[in-house]
């Protein structure tokens, strides 16, 4: 996928994982696989029961789908990895497959960053111009917003990708995390590292606010149009819409500004990974919980697909 200059003389990394509870790998191991599950399983059935019931198939729940399977790809990116980890201690990576999960995992996050900005604009245009609503936000405008999220995730991610993949590793192979991020990966080059530091820093810093301040404008003009709304009963449901997007935003931007928006990324690893285990074990497996308690609509096709399942028997 990239060009490693000749200077690398690492040929794999030892990933360290979570040493100061390594002695607790079989219980962590059983803990982690049932979350994992859970998390698989509930934005899985998510993607299913919203392609399954045609009450669903309507942008909200198109984005809402889209973004449960980015969830999926984004834990299978990092946790059977760790799982490994914690069930037989393999912590060995190769180069190339460092590159390749830190190339999946970042690509992903900037594509679940996109698409949470994606989902703020969607909810503006329902709510504030409901009459231009169906035309503006039709199913192949949205597939085409899904496809530039992706797309500009891959292509900012291979430039990062790039930049760290030209330095030289000859030294240390330890990356004091447990999966192959760019900040520690970038910690072990001998080479100057500054350039793509500060880089990688402002990239960080420009991405996550500039998606974050179009997110907060939808939503001041949101709360603002609900407010004027004349019924107790329509404001009621309009904020309800809108409250699982905005708990699954707080989850998902808190963790990242903690870790990504800092420039010295040295003295804050081990705080990173523990940030880290919340933004891809934790969040995830909350989200499907989050969306579906908090929607009627959804929790309606929920029970019609369990009872048409059931008619099958």
């Amino acid at each position: 996928m990239v060009n490693m200059r000749n200077e690398t003389n690492v040929k794999e990394f030892i990933l360290e994982g979570f040493p100061a509870v390594q002695n607790l790998g079989k219980l962590l191991f059983v803990v982690l696989l049932l979350l994992y599950l859970v998390s698989v399983i509930g934005n899985t059935l998510i993607v299913m029961i919203m392609w399954m019931d045609h009450r669903l198939q309507i942008p909200m729940y198109l984005f809402l789908s889209s973004f449960s399977f980015l969830e999926c790809c984004f834990t299978t990116s990092v946790i059977p990895k760790l799982l490994a980890i914690f069930l037989s201690g393999m912590q060995t990576i190769s180069f190339a497959a460092c590159f390749t999960q830190a190339f999946v995992f970042i690509s992903i996050g900037l594509t679940g960053i996109f698409l949470m900005a994606v989902m703020a604009i969607d909810r503006y245009m329902a709510i504030c111009n409901p009459l231009h609503y169906p035309s503006i936000m039709t199913m192949k405008v949205c597939f085409l917003l899904i496809l530039f999220c992706c797309s500009m995730g891959i292509i900012i991610t291979t430039g990062l990708i790039v930049k760290v993949s030209q330095l030289s590793f000859c030294d240390s192979n330890i990356i004091k995390h447990f999966f192959c991020d760019l900040g520690p990966l970038t910690q072990l080059s001998c080479s100057d590292t500054s350039a793509v530091e500060s880089f990688a820093f402002f990239l960080a810093l420009f991405l996550i606010l500039s998606s974050l301040f179009v997110i907060i404008i939808c939503y001041i003009n949101i709360t603002v149009t609900i407010m004027h709304l004349p019924s107790v009963k329509e404001r009621q449901k309009a904020f309800s819409t809108c409250s699982s997007h905005l708990i699954v935003l707080s989850l998902m931007y808190g963790s990242c500004i903690f870790i990504y928006i800092k420039p010295n990324q040295a003295s804050r690893l081990d705080t990173n990974r523990d940030a880290a285990l919340m933004n891809t074990v934790v969040t995830p497996v909350l989200n499907p919980f989050i969306y579906t308690l908090r929607n009627k609509q959804f929790r309606l096709a929920f029970r019609d697909a369990i009872y048409k399942m059931k008619l099958l028997r």
